[in-house]
């Protein structure tokens, strides 16, 4: 007989998880591994390869204004459910409680450099950032705020497309939004569109591809319909890095393509550039 009983592994009780969830994040393109408070030390960028993360509204307008220069607009505007489309009430109220947004962009007046902007930035952790007519109403309030105060406006753009959910009503809001810019424009005013990972569907349709200059962050997803989709409709093999920033560029609809870190400092300079002249 031993003097000692081997343990099972029940006696221990039960696993200990050793590390808060959410504290590593492993890179898509290299796979290395990142420590949360790295990633937010790099704008949410991959240290290692320059992979450009998703990133949140709030930390976005964080990284990209003058310090307290920050003032949403109508932060109280909410989605109704017009055509009774299933869950699409609780479904909206899920997402507020996980995101604590309202919608899927927020909006605001705020000043880059020291220069008054218009800034509305949409967030793809909400309803994957798509497009429906709270979206909407933001953005051409938005735009209409800046042709009123005679300042530039700024969109990020980040979503999935028009959504579904709200069926025509939807896609109404692409007609809205570029009527906005249109007269925004007519009134000699510039808007900035910065498209980010990814700007697809009825954004890139409307008022993602609408912009006096056209900047992107590298390697972002842009484009219509996915490349899936694509490939299946024309038969046709598709070319490498179809629908990346890079792709895009070098076909004529973006005009730069700007690291997170440099972004702030390059809008800032275009904003003084296009600024109205002044009698």
């Amino acid at each position: 007989m031993g003097f000692f009983k081997k343990r099972s592994i029940k006696s221990f009780g039960k696993k200990k998880r050793e590390m808060p969830e959410g504290l590593w994040h492993k890179c898509p393109d290299c796979g290395a591994i990142i420590h949360e408070a790295d990633l937010q030390q790099h704008y949410h960028v991959c240290p290692k390869c320059e992979h450009h993360f998703i990133m949140g509204s709030k930390e976005r307008i964080k990284m990209l204004v003058d310090p307290d220069s920050f003032e949403e607009m109508d932060k109280n505007l909410e989605s109704l459910n017009p055509l009774d489309f299933k869950a699409y009430s609780e479904k909206i109220k899920g997402y507020q409680k996980k995101t604590g947004l309202k919608d899927a962009i927020v909006t605001g007046r705020a000043k880059i450099l020291e220069e008054p902007v218009i800034l509305g930035v949409m967030d793809f952790s909400f309803l994957g950032g798509s497009l429906g007519s709270v979206v909407g109403e933001k953005v051409t309030r938005a735009i209409e705020a800046a042709t009123q105060e005679r300042c530039a406006v700024i969109l990020v753009c980040a979503s999935g497309g028009a959504r579904m959910h709200e069926g025509i009503l939807s896609l109404m809001q692409m007609a809205k939004t570029s009527a906005a810019l249109a007269r925004h424009h007519d009134a000699g005013l510039a808007y900035i569109g910065v498209l980010t990972h990814p700007t697809t569907g009825g954004v890139t349709a409307s008022f993602a591809a609408l912009g006096d200059v056209i900047i992107a962050e590298p390697k972002c997803m842009i484009g219509f319909a996915g490349p899936r989709v694509v490939k299946e409709t024309t038969h046709q093999n598709l070319p490498p890095g179809f629908q990346t920033a890079e792709f895009v560029m070098k076909h004529g609809l973006v005009d730069m393509i700007v690291t997170r870190a440099d972004l702030r400092e390059r809008l800032g300079q275009l904003v003084k550039y296009m600024e109205p002249a002044t009698a």
